[in-house]
């Protein structure tokens, strides 16, 4: 008995030369999206999809082979101008922005949205060891 596949279409986004990119930098992984103007999504890596496992996720090597993998699709798609929003405190940053750069895809403004506490939450009390 065959199984039977659900085809799901895929949706298309238009490419224009002008465009976001996103860099999330965590202490874990480094996540770098491309999107369009109006913010859908042209192409996607992180460093774990890139094949890092554990702490060598968040190194500025890993952040630099993802943003290469990224921003080679977005590239070879049209996208040639971007304004870079950067979040996170994490590792990569600096060295997914170069790459970007590197890659042909120009870099037109740099702009930290990591989110800052205004006093939010409690912290949690003190470990005892």
């Amino acid at each position: 008995m065959a199984k039977k596949t659900r085809s799901t279409k895929k949706r298309v986004v238009k490419v224009s030369p002008l465009g976001k990119a996103f860099i999330k930098a965590s202490f874990n992984n480094i996540i770098v999206s491309l999107a369009n103007e109006d913010g859908q999504i042209i192409s996607w890596s992180s460093s774990g999809k890139m094949g890092f496992r554990g702490s060598k996720k968040n190194t500025p090597y890993a952040a630099q082979l993802a943003a290469e993998d990224c921003s080679k699709v977005a590239y070879d798609l049209g996208l040639r101008k971007v304004k870079v929003y950067v979040k996170g405190p994490g590792a990569g940053r600096e060295s997914a922005m170069r790459t970007i750069h590197s890659s042909g895809i120009e870099v037109t403004e740099i702009i930290d949205v990591t989110p800052m506490p205004h006093n939010g939450c409690r912290p949690p009390k003190r470990r005892r060891v």
